[in-house]
């Protein structure tokens, strides 16, 4: 689908953080260019591996330096540096030849997860016009916070229902970078605190959930709503005044 405005993706990004371009890709190459050996980590020139952040997890796998697997036990971001933390009792030394590895099973079920969360969102605001104010996730689990003021008992289940039919529509899920000047001017992105992304952010990333939801996010996702398979909702708690939370799992494909 045409997007007024739409860019490619920054060169350095496309070339150093795979995952934002690549939700599918499991293996690459890389070398070491910095080691942290107090904190048991190192930084790659490139990586597939996501470090985590807006409430989906890290991946987790392995990276091989020709002779041994190096386990990744978790990757993180620092200051725009992505740090990859190994089960080793030596690290590999600058310049070290590495391929990666991504756990393809933990990567597959949190790109439906979070997939399966932004279709929420959408039906959510869709149906209510309300925000989202918080989630989390893990594997086939997660959760969102909204500002109802109120649910009524019937709620969850009118929701599963609204979401397992916008999945079976099949939704293309397109990955987008748009510049500041227009993400910053679109109410829906407005409404997920895309203006709270620092400035110096552009183009922003942007997942685009054809024809229902369209959201700021550098997770990971699925290409079709298909993929997500089918969703219980399997909470719904308030939280206070003003916030209630809507739990969901999601199921066999």
């Amino acid at each position: 689908m045409g997007v007024p405005g739409r860019q490619q993706p920054p060169r350095e990004l496309a070339e150093s953080e795979l995952f934002a371009v690549d939700a599918y890709r499991t293996e690459f190459e890389a070398s070491v260019v910095e080691v942290d050996p107090e904190q048991r980590r190192v930084r790659l020139d490139r990586t597939a591996f996501y470090p985590g952040g807006g409430g989906q997890p890290c991946d987790l796998g392995s990276l091989h330096d020709g002779t041994a697997d190096l386990t990744v036990t978790g990757v993180r971001r620092e200051r725009g540096t992505i740090w990859h933390t190994l089960e080793v009792d030596e690290l590999p030394p600058p310049g070290t030849a590495l391929r990666g590895q991504v756990d393809w099973a933990r990567r597959f079920s949190l790109m439906r997860t979070h997939t399966a969360l932004h279709v929420l969102c959408g039906v959510i605001w869709a149906d209510y016009r309300i925000p989202v104010t918080g989630g989390n996730m893990e594997p086939l689990r997660g959760r969102l916070d909204f500002p109802f003021e109120s649910m009524s008992a019937d709620l969850g289940q009118r929701i599963e229902t609204r979401i397992n039919d916008e999945i079976r529509r099949a939704h293309e899920i397109v990955v987008d970078f748009l510049p500041r000047s227009v993400a910053d001017s679109d109410p829906a992105l407005i409404r997920t605190a895309a203006n709270l992304i620092p400035q110096e952010i552009d183009p922003l990333r942007v997942i685009d959930i054809v024809g229902l939801d369209r959201q700021a996010d550098g997770g990971t996702h699925v290409l079709s709503t298909a993929e997500v398979g089918a969703v219980r909702v399997v909470g719904t708690e308030s939280k206070g005044k003003g916030n209630k939370r809507i739990r969901l799992e999601v199921v066999a494909r």
